[in-house]
């Protein structure tokens, strides 16, 4: 009966894996601290497992043995005199070495910070710039990273003036023998830096509190079930590969497969080879441009079903960026054949502000669409005199689900009035799971949280019949002539030209020769021929004049121009502000 058993257990985890089933009993993130979420975790036999490029099993890594060498961990900074609520700044590389010092801080009372790989930052200085800032904003006791960055780590701890240290040497240090410090819930339990932070860095604080209620609220939104498992790709210095890839996982008490991201990155299709392969994996989350990519890369010579079985994917994540809805289309039509069901679509909306999620679709909703006729989108409240029998352009807005438990939401406008069912304004929310405060920068945090817990999210969108719709960010919105518009409409415009996909345009406003606001659009350009590249301008400018009524200047760049978040999102302000200084050179086309 025991052998029976075992094979159970086992038979949904790939070979040599932690299991998917357990005799623990499943708790719902109620503890107190997440230090006391892997205590108890440890109890059973799931965990992290991490798996190489072609998605092999390289390392089984048990909750029980991440609790031992956290603890271990946590007595070697104490033996270096770190003391309580010092931040110990480490590089958030998809492994068991930094998910050990992370709950080594934790256990320590000091807030592990993750900062990012070098993958999103084009070269080495800009990358040693990019965490030299961090670790100022962060003010780090203590930077550490793996040895094979040792360059870039001891170059940025230098400008910042921080000590660092790279983690394997971290056991030549003598643990030692003091009591741990006991944590509350109101302590902070790390700080998280936003994809967007860049050169003024806001690091948010979040507390235990906030952080286990968010994961509560996760895994009962998701209706976490006992033979679910997770894989990921995500970074884990990103709030959606943190808090819902990595620490939901432990909390919720479940196994998780990881790829890690740069490998993804190189080859897509090996996250659905791994679904495929283990038919433990329930659930996995990525933004729009995952399946997007993995849509693209399928070789019109293979068939999904011949490759992939992807039946038992319950729940497909959607995240971290505008959910779009012909991306969604298109991975479906690839994959159904495969056994992927668009009902698994679970799209969501978060922030780091608010620890990470702040709406969910229940399971088995899919993705759901309302159409939004564009001057309602812009603002507008109906015709002016004259324009009564203008063309009509609507936009799919994608249903971001219900506010998960215990966040409230409110839609304001522009007096800060609340708005009724499809009134379009700025998203507020308040909740248990909102963060404690931008770190050291009060003026920041009261400029988005009010002394009654409200957080302005910065975000435009509308409820209706309880479900949160988004339709952009309010600082992307560019004002033309009195007339609002949003970048995504004028970007989807010129994607729908042939060549064209996410990620090659930016739009954003500039001022014209006489002070006026201008809509500017970036492209990447694969045209090498001077005379076509002039023509594609002309079509891209008409083609944005006819869907949006106005006229932008274009300029075609070349190509991986177009500057990205740490988390893989275009950066219209970066895109904006290197165009303005000259870095971005577009290419130079006659008249």
């Amino acid at each position: 009966m025991l052998e029976r058993n075992a094979s159970v257990k086992n038979e949904l985890a790939p070979p040599g894996a932690t299991p998917t089933l357990d005799t623990l009993p499943r708790r719902m993130a109620d503890f107190a601290t997440i230090g006391q979420a892997l205590d108890y975790a440890a109890q059973g036999r799931r965990g992290l497992n991490f798996h190489d490029a072609r998605g092999t099993l390289e390392r089984s890594y048990a909750y029980a043995e991440l609790r031992e060498d956290a603890l271990v961990q946590a007595r070697r900074f104490i033996a270096l005199g770190i003391e309580p609520g010092e931040r110990i700044a480490i590089v958030a590389e998809t492994g068991a070495d930094f998910a050990a010092c992370f709950f080594g801080a934790v256990y320590a009372g000091a807030w592990p910070v993750p900062l990012p790989l070098p993958t999103s930052f084009g070269g080495r200085d800009a990358y040693v710039d990019q965490l030299a800032i961090q670790l100022k904003s962060c003010d780090a006791r203590l930077f550490l990273y793996p040895q094979v960055l040792a360059e870039f780590g001891m170059g940025a701890a230098s400008r910042a003036g921080v000590d660092s240290r790279a983690w394997e040497t971290l056991g030549s240090i003598e643990p030692s023998a003091a009591d741990l410090p006991a944590a509350s819930s109101d302590d902070i339990a790390y700080l998280q830096y936003s994809s967007g932070s860049t050169r003024f860095p806001h690091g948010v604080a979040v507390t235990h509190r906030a952080l286990l209620d968010n994961l509560r609220a996760h895994g009962v939104g998701l209706a976490i079930e006992e033979r679910d498992r997770c894989i990921s790709w995500l970074p884990w210095y990103h709030d959606m590969g943190l808090v819902g890839c990595f620490l939901s996982p432990i909390a919720l008490q479940f196994s998780v497969d990881y790829l890690k991201t740069e490998d993804f990155a190189r080859r897509p299709l090996a996250w659905l080879d791994m679904i495929t392969r283990n038919p433990g994996n329930t659930v996995s989350y990525s933004p729009s441009f995952g399946y997007d990519i993995c849509a693209r890369r399928m070789s019109s010579q293979t068939r999904a079903e011949d490759r992939f079985d992807l039946s038992r994917w319950r729940i497909a994540g959607n995240g971290a960026d505008m959910i779009r809805p012909d991306v969604m289309q298109s991975f479906v039509d690839c994959f159904a054949p495969a056994g992927f069901k668009a009902s698994a679509f679970c799209p969501s909306y978060g922030l780091a502000e608010a620890t990470l999620a702040v709406s969910l679709m229940p399971p088995g909703e899919g993705i759901r669409l309302e159409l939004v006729e564009e001057n309602e989108l812009s603002g507008g409240h109906g015709d002016a005199p004259g324009n009564e029998d203008r063309p009509r352009r609507y936009r799919a807005v994608v249903n971001c689900g219900r506010p998960v438990t215990g966040m409230e939401v409110e839609i304001r406008g522009p007096d800060g009035g609340l708005l009724p069912d499809r009134g379009i304004g700025k998203l507020f929310v308040r909740g248990a799971s909102v963060m404690h405060s931008y770190f050291r920068d009060e003026e920041a945090t009261r400029a988005v949280l009010s002394d009654d817990g409200w957080l302005d999210t910065g975000d435009m969108g509308y409820m209706s019949k309880g479900y949160i719709f988004i339709v952009g960010r309010a600082k992307d919105m560019i004002i033309i002539n009195g007339r609002n518009h949003w970048p995504q409409d004028i970007e989807w415009a010129v994607e729908q030209l042939p060549g064209f996909k996410s990620g090659d345009i930016a739009a954003f406003a500039i001022s014209g020769p006489l002070g006026e606001e201008t809509p500017a659009v970036l492209v990447h350009c694969r045209v090498s021929d001077a005379k076509e590249r002039g023509r594609l301008r002309d079509e891209i400018r008409e083609r944005v004049r006819a869907i949006t009524g106005i006229t932008p200047v274009v300029e075609l760049v070349p190509p991986r121009t177009l500057p990205r978040t740490s988390s893989g999102k275009l950066s219209r302000t970066k895109a904006r502000n290197l165009y303005l200084s000259g870095e971005i050179q577009p290419y130079d086309i006659a008249a």
